[in-house]
């Protein structure tokens, strides 16, 4: 019998439904409003939102992007996207990153 540990860990690795991807967030202030971001940047989408206490996970069917410009917004200071590091603990899916965005995706993006 697998103990509870293995189990949660086990668990954080799966994506909470098939085709579903996203970044696993660790908990906290900044956490939150990139959540708020990502429910604007996908509001198109019915987001999974997962708390699991020390972290987060946020999952989208197909995939989520997350803008600079929202977490800016939501955040009330500049935000690189270098600094989303810092509180991506691990995703489900692929990773597209740029200056101005995170997307990640299971199909390749043209």
């Amino acid at each position: 019998m697998k103990n509870e540990a293995l189990k949660n860990a086990e668990a954080a690795v799966q994506p909470a439904a098939p085709l579903s991807a996203g970044p696993l967030l660790r908990s906290g202030e900044v956490t939150d409003a990139l959540i708020d971001a990502l429910k604007e940047d996908n509001a198109d989408k019915e987001l999974t939102i997962a708390d699991h206490g020390g972290y987060i996970r946020v999952e989208g069917p197909g995939g989520l992007v997350l803008n600079r410009s929202t977490a800016e917004s939501m955040l009330g200071r500049p935000f690189s996207m270098q600094e989303l590091e810092i509180y991506m603990t691990g995703f489900s899916g692929k990773i597209y990153t740029t200056t101005e965005s995170v997307r990640w995706f299971f199909k390749q993006i043209a």
